[in-house]
């Protein structure tokens, strides 16, 4: 693309976002998603390739329906209320409408199906986008309703999203569909605690946008598409395949490192709020996710690839490729927990 037609996109991209999240009129919200939408589509089916192609179609279908279900159920609450404010939401139909589309919109099980495979038609750096800025405009609208949206759906959504990003991650060898199940996963622990505490959401989405950028951003520099390919990232760049290890256990939430603050409070509220049977099923399906998780982990870091003598060198001969935003979010990402008391003052 052209540098003035990828300046349109990109700027059109991050305005849907900041209209969505700044409005409090639904028919501002709804035409701030449709250009999120609309402006990420070419950034998608840009490679000319039936796989390009198909995830663009499979998105453009899925956020027109869910844009669609956005407003309906915004103009049914205007019908029977009079009011177009995103923060009074008041019809009980309206409240249930919204909880599917925002669902839909973010990649919610069971709701899920698309994500996988748009990643996976997707290049690496359009996958990034997928799986964060664009969770952005959804994630803003369910803060601002998080009052009025249906508890018991949202939770049985996110113990589910829980469960199935960490199931359909199993047999998965395609780095794209396992970010793409690892997302589904935290979207459900953001899920669930929407409704009791949003300020714990706000810190889990922030803390979930750098660990994926930076797992990304790794991913992409080392052009690892799928695990085989991790095992070979040593040669390129031993620093950078310790960096992902610690990423990828980061991520799984394990106790020394950032990923594993979110998860810690969660389960810490929702024993609070007596739903224990909750918090120990989510803690259990968070061992599926740290399961495949630690599969990449292991071809990364702890096996050595069969190599010829001037492979053992390469690290030598590669140029370096070193971004702001990776050196930015790779501590954030790995040292964040001692933090912890600052963050909740």
């Amino acid at each position: 693309m052209s540098p003035i037609t990828t300046t349109i996109i990109i700027t059109s991209l991050a305005t849907g976002t900041i209209i969505t999240s700044t409005s409090y009129h639904w028919l501002m919200a709804w035409i701030g998603l449709e250009m999120n939408t609309l402006s990420i589509l070419p950034i998608i089916s840009k490679q000319h390739h039936p796989r390009a192609t198909e995830a663009a179609t499979k998105y453009f279908l899925t956020q027109a329906a869910a844009s669609a279900l956005i407003l309906f159920s915004s103009t049914i609450n205007a019908w029977n209320s009079g009011l177009w404010d995103i923060t009074q939401m008041t019809d009980a139909t309206s409240n249930i409408l919204l909880t599917s589309a925002l669902a839909m919109k973010l990649g919610l099980a069971p709701m899920h199906f698309w994500l996988p495979e748009v990643l996976q038609g997707s290049t690496m750096k359009t996958a990034l986008i997928i799986s964060t800025w664009q969770k952005l405009a959804p994630m803003a609208l369910m803060i601002m309703t998080a009052n009025n949206l249906s508890p018991t759906i949202l939770i049985s959504m996110g113990i589910l999203s829980t469960i199935v990003g960490g199931w359909g991650g199993l047999n998965q060898t395609q780095t794209r569909k396992l970010m793409a199940y690892s997302s589904i996963a935290h979207l459900g622990w953001m899920a669930t605690i929407s409704t009791i505490m949003t300020n714990i959401m706000v810190m889990n989405l922030l803390l979930y946008l750098t660990m994926t950028t930076s797992m990304f951003l790794m991913l992409i520099m080392s052009e690892a598409k799928t695990i085989q390919d991790t095992s070979t990232s040593w040669t390129t760049s031993p620093t950078m395949s310790i960096m992902m290890m610690l990423t990828l256990l980061s991520l799984g939430g394990l106790p020394p490192l950032t990923g594993f603050l979110p998860k810690w409070l969660i389960l810490e509220e929702l024993t609070m709020q007596n739903m224990t049977l909750t918090a120990t099923i989510m803690a259990l399906s968070s061992l599926l996710s740290l399961y495949f998780y630690l599969r990449i982990t292991y071809t990364t870091a702890l096996t050595t690839a069969p190599n010829t003598t001037p492979m053992k060198f390469k690290w030598r001969f590669k140029p370096t490729l070193t971004t702001i935003l990776l050196t930015s979010t790779l501590p954030i990402t790995l040292l964040s927990l001692p933090m912890a008391p600052l963050i909740l003052l």
